[in-house]
């Protein structure tokens, strides 16, 4: 029911649509009811007494009747179309709205490819849900009931046949669905594991054919599609017995009544032009019941979408503030005692009594191993994930009180994977800022260093970036990502091994341009410790913990464990000639 109340108040602005094509297809209903009775008359008056008046009035009625079901037909398909279309539109909009608001939290909880499905199939399926059902949903009921009416006003008798069939129909009708109602979200999940294996390949691809893969990815390909295929096909094996199922039942029913009516037509108790029309209202009260079992499929398979996409709209955010505070009197970050885990109930925790000040305008640098925390630490400031114990305050004010768009605007993130859009240079540059001037994306140009490379390029900041910036290097990426965060103008930047793909060379200009900012909080994570020994100061994580801090020198002489990783990393750089030999070899 919860999902049957959501689509109802996520479509309230287009309630109107949907009670005009009801109505309409009412109207229309009622006028084809009125035909039968019309040509009973016309078979029981007009050709028996050989009045030609009864067979005009009557024809000019039926004909009334015809086009006037055509026009009211018109008009419902005219506002079922309306209906279903802005539904559609609603939803995606909804959808893709509220997962622009998803922390990473959020995100963890949904794949990719199954947000995808939510908000293409699962939406297409609402849809045809409406444009093939509403009409037979308004219908079935108006024409069983006025059908039964018409029936039992022609002949009583002759329309105690339906009271027989109705249970024997009903009970055909809750079986398939009892049937079919399981495997609608196991059809759903196989189309999500279909997304993810195409969108997994295509994204790869470079890596897939490298490697030679292609088999081994069709192989892969055909276990999920065999998948859907089976669950299709056990599907469709008991929803596709409806039909054959219902008119065993209506053909019953009519040999029923044609022997019944018969007899009592024998016996001067039933006219001819009566049995014609009763067995029109057969036809038409049975086509109702195929109609409402067909509407009860589409129903049973719309449902399993709408609760799928009433998870992602009722996914519960991060908390908001009841007066989120917008101003940030300044940029020192606290940990106070912070733990950290993905989820509740985590077994252990990601972070560990984090303890740690980071004055404004100062630098910090974070070392550690693979897994030690270092992303996680970083993605507690913007708040893209909340702290599970202990607090996290900027300027004095717990993160949890800042309203979540400004925070996000104080605080630029550069990861080591950054994204870039399919656009030009500049599009995605004005991401930073879309009202930045030139001489400022000229200032960040050369602090990141994109300057160096942008001659090369074809038409410069104008140069069209293929999707996901496929067409610039790794360092390229990076120096343009660093640029737009830069652009943005942030109180604190964060830098998650941003500068992985730069040479050292490069790596040291960028160091130079930022420093020479003033008033920026920085905080570095590296691999290299050539990165952050200028840092005001450095932690060295390990297992969700600091182990060591304190400034490069300090380090040096007091922890073990950061003199190990910068003696290791300085013979690496002292010895050049290993690169070669392996090279060589």
């Amino acid at each position: 029911m919860n999902a049957i109340r959501l689509l109802a108040r996520e479509s309230k602005a287009i309630h109107k649509y949907f009670a005009l094509a009801v109505f309409f297809v009412g109207i229309e209903t009622l006028f084809e009811v009125l035909i039968p009775l019309l040509m009973a008359d016309i078979i029981d008056q007009g050709v028996v007494n050989k009045d030609m008046g009864v067979f005009v009035s009557r024809g000019l009625g039926m004909l009334a009747c015809a086009l006037l079901s055509l026009a009211t037909g018109l008009l419902y398909a005219r506002f079922a179309a309306k209906s279903s279309t802005k539904l559609g539109q609603l939803l995606r909009d909804k959808q893709f709205a509220r997962i622009q608001r998803f922390s990473f939290t959020n995100l963890d909880r949904f794949e990719t490819s199954g947000i995808v499905t939510r908000m293409t199939s699962d939406v297409t399926v609402v849809q045809n849900a409406i444009t093939s059902g509403l009409r037979p949903l308004a219908r079935g009921p108006i024409m069983l009931v006025l059908g039964l009416v018409m029936s039992f006003l022609i002949n009583a008798e002759l329309a105690f046949v339906f009271f027989f069939v109705c249970p024997v129909l009903a009970l055909i009708m809750v079986w398939i669905v009892s049937k079919v109602a399981p495997q609608y979200p196991r059809m759903q999940s196989a189309l999500d594991t279909i997304n993810q294996v195409v969108q997994e390949n295509l994204i790869a691809i470079r890596a897939v054919k490298a490697f030679v893969r292609g088999d081994y990815e069709l192989e892969r390909f055909d276990q999920v599609n065999d998948e859907v295929a089976s669950i299709t096909r056990q599907t469709f094996h008991y929803a596709l017995f409806n039909t054959p199922a219902f008119q065993l039942c209506m053909y019953t029913t009519i040999v029923v009544l044609m022997v019944t009516g018969s007899r009592l037509i024998l016996e001067g108790r039933l006219e001819v032009g009566q049995l014609t029309g009763i067995l029109s209202y057969v036809l038409q009260i049975l086509n109702s019941f195929v109609m409402l079992s067909n509407v009860f499929l589409l129903m049973t398979r719309s449902m399993a979408s709408v609760r799928r996409i009433e998870e992602v709209l009722l996914e519960p955010l991060a908390a908001q503030s009841e007066n989120p505070v917008t101003t940030m009197p300044d940029s020192t970050i606290v940990f106070d005692h912070v733990d950290f885990k993905y989820a509740a109930a985590g077994r252990k925790n990601v972070l560990e009594n984090i303890d740690l000040t980071i004055e404004p305008g100062t630098t910090l640098g974070v070392l550690g191993g693979t897994g030690s925390g270092k992303s996680s630490f970083v993605s507690l400031i913007p708040r893209l994930y909340d702290v599970s114990a202990g607090a996290l305050t900027i300027g004095g004010v717990d993160v949890k009180n800042y309203d979540l768009a400004f925070l996000r605007d104080q605080v630029g993130v550069v990861l080591q994977n950054n994204v870039l859009f399919s656009g030009t240079i500049l599009e995605n540059l004005r991401w930073g800022d879309e009202n930045a001037s030139m001489e400022d994306i000229e200032r960040v140009c050369r602090i990141a260093c994109v300057d160096e490379f942008l001659d090369r390029l074809p038409e410069g900041l104008d140069t069209r970036l293929d999707q996901g910036g496929t067409n610039v290097s790794g360092g390229q990426k990076q120096r343009l990502c660093i640029a737009r965060a830069l652009l943005k103008k942030p109180r604190i930047l964060i830098f998650d091994d941003s500068t992985s793909a730069v040479d050292t060379h490069t790596d040291a200009k960028i160091r130079k341009g930022l420093a020479s900012m003033e008033g920026l909080t920085q905080i570095i994570i590296a691999q290299r410790v050539q990165s952050v020994e200028h840092c005001d100061q450095i932690i060295v994580l390990d297992d969700g913990q600091i182990v060591a801090r304190g400034r490069h020198d300090e380090l040096l002489s007091g922890s073990a464990v950061y003199r190990e990783i910068y003696e290791t990393q300085k013979k690496r750089r002292q010895k050049p000639w290993l690169s070669t030999v392996v090279r060589g070899i």
